[in-house]
């Protein structure tokens, strides 16, 4: 039987090398930048596999895998600060002004990364919470309430930065269309989700009512993403298509896809970070913590 060790690295090789080699195909050499950036994020999951356990169910675990998400939560963080800063270098400084909207395109390099992971972390969430509601596993439902908060910010700062952006080009703050529309309506399901956990005492009970909730949103993730080809809405059309190439400038392109990676690895970073609270909040009375909690106590009394 193959060793969880051994699919973690296959998977990070995989999402790297395939990452690289889709965009090499459809773009050629011009983003090297993001080559570069997915070949180390590959190397990161790569290097991170010799903690996980050969036993998965171990690994599933409340207990095993607190140690093991503090153990990733550095990476990821650094890896977050190295791509942002980089991100922002190129969005900012290098990419050319836009000949149709000036300078003021340029909020779209925090706007666009910020809708793709609202919509990437509320389907993440959703599956967490169907995981949880199949197989009754803690660990997972703690995930899903992990990743709504990182949700709902993403959602909101996509608001307001697409409110900020359509200000000088549409000359309205906000309008009832298809895609702003259902964005909103995305926000009000993570923080349905949210509101509904936290109204319900019994953790198990608050675990199922909200996987129940995500997954019923979930179908309003497609039509986010399929409304400007459905109805005729004022939001521009898609720059990015897998199966052309990029309607943009090369920098422009890298610079977009630099921040949804900078995006990406502070959304893993900081569930993790909340998935460890979430842990000691539910496992206070169990035996580990109470342990952990003297263990630490003591360390900070020498």
């Amino acid at each position: 039987m193959m060793s969880m060790k051994k699919i973690i690295l296959g998977l990070g090789l995989l999402i790297a090398l395939t990452g690289a080699a889709l965009i090499l195909f459809v773009t050629g050499t011009k983003y090297i930048g993001v080559h570069v950036a997915l070949i180390l994020i590959g190397a990161a999951l790569a290097r991170q596999s010799r903690y996980f356990d050969d036993n998965f169910y171990h690994n599933a675990s409340p207990q095993a895998f607190y140690p093991t998400a503090g153990l990733l939560i550095p990476w990821f963080a650094w890896l977050a600060a190295v791509l942002v800063i980089y991100g922002l270098y190129v969005s900012f400084a290098i990419a050319p002004t836009d000949f149709q909207q000036g300078e003021a395109y340029r909020i779209i390099f925090v706007h666009v990364p910020a809708a793709w992971m609202s919509m990437v972390i509320y389907v993440a969430m959703a599956f967490w919470a169907g995981l949880g509601l199949i197989l009754n596993a803690r660990l997972s439902a703690m995930m899903a309430q992990a990743l709504a908060p990182t949700g709902a910010i993403f959602t909101l700062l996509a608001l307001v930065t697409g409110s900020l952006w359509g200000k000088p080009m549409w000359g309205t703050y906000w309008v009832w269309d298809a895609r702003l529309t259902s964005e909103l309506i995305l926000l009000f399901l993570f923080l349905g989700f949210i509101a509904l956990q936290s109204s319900i005492d019994d953790p198990r009970k608050a675990d199922r009512a909200g996987a129940l909730l995500a997954l019923v949103g979930v179908v309003n993730v497609p039509i986010i993403y399929f409304s400007v080809k459905w109805w005729s809405t004022l939001h521009q059309g898609s720059s990015i298509n897998m199966g052309a190439a990029p309607k943009m400038a090369a920098t422009m392109f890298e610079g977009m896809i630099i921040m949804a990676l900078a995006f990406w690895m502070y959304t893993i970073a900081v569930t993790l970070i909340r998935a460890r609270c979430i842990i000691l909040e539910r496992e206070r009375n169990s035996g580990w913590v109470k342990e952990l909690a003297t263990r630490e106590s003591s360390g900070a009394k020498s």
